[in-house]
């Protein structure tokens, strides 16, 4: 239980990027560094957490979590990796509403970001290795990249390319008496909150109950879900307020999800920013533990491992496609793209070296470059 908490805490206070650096940094820590799991083991749990709506890299360590110290390994791995960027984001509301504007911190964006880059191709490369196992899978990782780039929606490309993999690898089967099955669910239409006269802390904490049990794909998927709601219908936020609160969670480590700590400040204080990060990260909890402990029986059905292998697959493209669009965010000159080259030969050459040095050392890099 100690490890567990140690480890997310410091994932927690380090991942900076999205959750394609975070799920490189836990790849590089669970994996790479502690063994806790093989590879194999790893992308089945990034398979699940593509599967079931919520944030993917809080999922992931909630998932971790269990399988290294059993259900309170669950709870605790999901909330060390969620505290500190919620307490973060909350000192961040603070300062925003009593001075209105936030820190500047170009400087530390601008260093951190080629090495966050590094890291993700890093682990994409490890994991591709073991995910691309025959031409069935390397076809459907590249067709998920293709598709990604052209703008093609995440979740019919995961469900898609999974269901095709796991019907090409069972064809022989379609001619016999087994039975194709599938787990699955199908998302609950979504709770209209009772806005009533304006925004109240039961108000909040449902529409971010919904939000949390429906979203699928990338945590920018959230922008579209705050700026309909809580700008265009209700009047809550003003669309420059719902961007800094955007931009407040790309810049603090650990899942992006914790916007919505920095709108509930907004809308109700420090009980409103509290209810808002408990009520959107709660769904993930539950799918997780429901999911969880079904994952190793499914492997050992052809049928589910070849939906499994899919879904592995087309998680890996996603993830390429997040990394080509990290890179043209992140290589803003020469400089960025020697630091980012020098990130990745360090990680080649320095197999066990702890990724959060990285980051640091970017981020100093970074205040030398553009700070000074």
């Amino acid at each position: 239980m100690r490890e567990v908490a140690a480890v997310f805490l410091k994932l927690g206070m380090t991942a900076f990027g999205g959750p394609a650096a975070a799920i490189g940094l836990m790849q590089d820590e669970v994996v790479e560094r502690r063994q806790w799991v093989d590879r194999q083991r790893f992308l089945d749990l990034l398979g699940a957490t593509n599967l079931i709506p919520g944030p993917n890299s809080t999922e992931l360590a909630i998932h971790l979590g269990y399988v290294r110290a059993g259900w309170p390994g669950l709870i605790v791995g999901g909330v060390g990796f969620i505290l500190p960027a919620m307490l973060m984001v909350m000192a961040l509301a603070w300062v925003y509403v009593r001075f209105g504007t936030l820190p500047q911190a170009e400087w530390l964006l601008y260093g951190v970001k080629p090495v966050i880059l590094a890291i993700v191709a890093h682990a994409l490369w490890q994991l591709v290795r073991t995910a691309l196992k025959d031409w069935v899978t390397g076809v459907a990782g590249a067709a998920v990249l293709v598709g990604a780039l052209l703008g093609l929606g995440e979740v019919p490309l995961l469900f898609g390319i999974a269901l095709t993999v796991m019907v090409v690898k069972n064809r022989s089967a379609l001619y016999g008496a087994a039975p194709v099955w599938l787990l699955g669910f199908e998302a609950a239409p979504a709770v209209a909150a009772a806005v009533g006269g304006g925004p109240t802390l039961g108000a909040l904490g449902l529409f971010f109950l919904k939000v949390g049990s429906v979203l699928y794909g990338s945590g920018y998927v959230l922008l579209a879900f705050l700026q309909g709601d809580l700008v265009e219908r209700w009047g809550w936020l003003t669309s420059r307020q719902l961007l800094d609160a955007v931009a407040v969670g790309q810049f603090t480590p650990g899942p992006l999800f914790t916007t919505a700590t920095f709108v509930g400040y907004l809308v109700a204080g420090w009980a409103g920013a509290v209810v808002a990060t408990v009520a959107i990260f709660l769904p993930g909890f539950f799918f997780v533990a429901v999911s969880g402990p079904l994952l190793p029986r499914l492997r050992q059905s052809p049928w589910m491992a070849g939906f499994l292998d899919g879904a592995n697959a087309a998680s890996l493209g996603l993830m390429a496609a997040v990394t080509l669009a990290l890179g043209r965010a992140s290589m803003a000159d020469w400089r960025a793209v020697l630091l980012g080259l020098a990130a990745m030969g360090v990680l080649l050459r320095f197999r066990k070296l702890n990724s959060a040095w990285l980051v640091l050392a970017g981020a100093v890099l970074g205040w030398l470059i553009k700070g000074m």
